[in-house]
Parts: structure tokens; C-alpha cells; sequence
């Protein structure tokens, strides 16, 4: 098969490019089609703004259907090659109004009002990789295997699967230059994690969505299903998470930590509404057990990975440094969580006129 197709992948394209276009969808998922271009494009000004049927994938009726996709961020085509391109867009409405499910708009403006503060975020994304039959990939089928231990970080066979599917994700993020930072093996067998950023600003959401689209295109080619749910297998199996790592250049100078402080307050004030954004079936994970908070109380703590939100022991120590937001699920889109931790450290911003 393979073969088969690397002699259409290396036909002369006569100065053509391939330009596959990504959206999010109605449903926290991802779309994408693809565009031919006469040359080339140097930057995402380059690209044209394009559209398709809202209807379809629920973010427009059908009497109204047309939803418009706008470059916002532009990487390397990983599976294609050089020249062609993979393309992060927002959702627009015919009327010039940002599509309901585009979250990315209002961050990249609180971004934008806050850049004097220069947040860099850093993700962790989780994930689970399940076979054909939805059940996770290497378990005994309509089994279990061993309780969990033996697998964070393991080596050697049954102990982790599905590691080629891994590697092949980190060097395609790496030859696209998405700023993937680390790979590990979960706490869960057949569960993972890999790390983006750290960015700046508005950066990180484009990377991590992109990242998680890379997952779902090889996910393809091995015949492999990637879920982001937060509680796959329900038991005494740990979740997935999207541990949001934040830091602004004043928790990064010495005396940083009355900051950091100053952001807890901030953080316990609007516990409830960061939940509301922090992922969907959240409270299946964030029982109070499995290195998780209880959903309902905000609590942070040095080096407590128990609490809604932790401060890593050096950064305690040096008196500077970041924090680490524990709360969000895996399937949490990173536009709220970023957008919506901005707001509740410097404020809202009026509504667009």
C-alpha cells in the first residue's frame, strides 16, 4: 500500500500547492478539505478565505448554511511534502460576526489587550488510543489488564502499546514545527501524553489544535481510534486530562510568587466558570481521586498534584515561576482554557461594536 502511494505522492505538481484546510467544529471536533493554489503561499495572508456547508457539520442552519474558514495559522504538510501547506482557520458568519463555536477570536483579542504581560502557556494533552472495537488498544478483549504502576513511562511489551503511532505523531509535529516539547507513556496502559509549548499568547491554541488533527490523520493510517474523553474506562483507571501550564513575565521575575498568589484568589473566585469551559464529562474524571481535585472546591497547593491547581516545588523554592492548572479535561478546547484564564487574571474586555 505503502509503496502504491509513494509514487503519487512524488508526481510533479507544476508549481501547484495543496493547501488542507482545518476548522473545529459544531462539536468540539475537527474538519478539513483541501484547496488547490496557483503558487506557493509565503505567509497566511497569502490565503484566501474560503467556505462550506455549516449544515453539516451543525454551525449554521441549512436555509443559511454557508459558514466562512479565515487562515489564522500555517504549517508544513507533513504527508504531502514540500511545497503544500495545513492551514488552522476560524468559523465567520455571513454577516462578519465570528461563528458561535469560533473561541479563538475572543482570545486572540484578550491576547492581544494583555501582551504587555507576555503569558506563555504549555499544554499537556492526554489521550487514549483504542482499537477498531472501541476498547483500548493492547487490553484483553471485553478484559482488563493489571492494575495500574507498571505503565507510566514504561518500556517493553505489556507495559506500553501503540508506540510506533507515537513517535510517528512527534516527528510529524516536529517536521511542521509545532512546538511539541515531550512524549511519556500515561499512568493508564494504551493512555499517552505529549506536551506543546511553551508559546505565547494565541500561539498555543493553534499548535495544540493542529497537534491534536496530526493524532487523528496518523491515527488513520495505523487504523486506530484516538479519543480525548476525560474518562474513557470508568473504574479504578485514571482520566485524561489538559494540564495548562501559565506563567506572565511578572511570575517569571524574582519576587514572582506574590503573583502567583495574587492569581489563586483570582482563579478560586471563578472556580465554577472555568469549569464550564474545562471540558465536557469533566466530573466523571475530577473525582478527588487519581491525581485529581474534586470538581466542585478549588484548592492549590506546592507540588500537590491532588489539588485543582499546583506550583511546581522549584518554582516555590526560587520564589518564581509558573503554575500549573490541573482542572481542565483532555477534550477542553485550548482557546477557552487560555481566553478564559487571561480574563480572570487582568479582566474582560468590552463586547466588539
Amino acid at each position: 500500500m505503502l509503496r502504491q502511494l509513494m509514487k503519487y505522492l512524488k508526481l510533479d505538481q507544476k508549481g501547484n500547492c495543496m493547501a488542507e484546510y482545518v476548522w473545529i467544529d459544531g462539536h468540539n471536533g475537527l474538519r478539513s478539505k483541501i484547496k488547490t493554489l496557483s503558487a506557493p503561499p509565503k505567509s497566511v495572508d497569502d490565503l484566501p478565505e474560503w467556505n462550506f456547508d455549516g449544515s453539516s457539520t451543525d454551525q449554521a442552519p441549512g436555509d443559511n448554511s454557508d459558514v466562512y474558514i479565515r487562515p489564522c495559522a500555517m504549517f508544513p504538510d507533513p504527508w504531502r511534502g514540500e511545497p503544500n501547506v495545513i492551514v488552522m482557520c476560524e468559523t465567520w458568519d455571513p454577516d462578519g460576526t465570528p461563528n458561535k463555536f469560533n473561541y479563538r477570536h475572543e482570545a486572540a483579542r484578550l491576547m492581544e489587550a494583555n501582551a504587555k504581560h507576555h503569558f506563555w502557556f504549555g499544554l499537556e494533552q492526554e489521550y487514549t488510543l483504542l482499537g477498531p472495537d472501541g476498547w483500548p488498544y493492547g487490553w484483553p478483549k471485553g478484559g482488563f489488564p493489571g492494575p495500574q504502576g507498571p505503565y507510566y513511562c514504561g518500556v517493553g511489551t505489556g507495559r506500553v502499546y501503540c508506540r510506533d503511532i507515537v513517535d510517528a505523531h512527534y516527528k510529524a509535529c516536529l517536521y511542521s514545527g509545532i512546538k511539541i516539547s515531550g512524549i511519556n507513556a500515561e499512568v493508564m496502559p494504551a493512555q499517552w501524553e505529549y506536551q506543546v509549548g511553551p508559546c505565547e499568547g494565541i500561539e498555543l491554541g493553534d499548535h495544540l489544535w493542529m497537534s491534536r488533527f496530526f493524532l487523528h490523520r496518523i491515527g488513520e493510517e495505523f487504523g486506530v481510534k484516538v479519543t480525548f474523553a476525560p474518562k474513557p474506562i470508568p473504574g479504578d483507571w485514571n482520566g485524561a486530562g489538559l494540564h495548562t501550564n501559565v506563567s506572565t513575565s511578572e511570575m517569571r521575575e524574582d519576587g514572582g510568587m506574590k503573583h502567583i498568589e495574587a492569581a489563586m484568589k483570582k482563579l478560586e473566585a471563578r472556580h465554577l466558570d472555568h469549569i464550564k469551559v474545562y471540558g465536557e464529562g469533566n466530573a466523571e474524571r475530577m473525582t478527588g481521586k487519581h491525581e485529581t481535585a474534586h470538581i466542585d472546591k478549588f484548592t492549590w497547593g506546592v507540588a500537590n498534584r491532588g489539588s485543582s491547581v499546583r506550583v511546581p516545588r522549584q518554582c516555590a523554592k526560587e520564589g518564581k515561576g509558573y503554575f500549573e492548572d490541573r482542572r481542565p479535561a483532555s477534550n477542553a478546547d485550548p482557546y477557552q482554557i487560555t481566553g478564559i484564564i487571561v480574563e480572570t487574571l487582568f479582566g474582560s474586555l468590552p463586547a466588539e461594536k
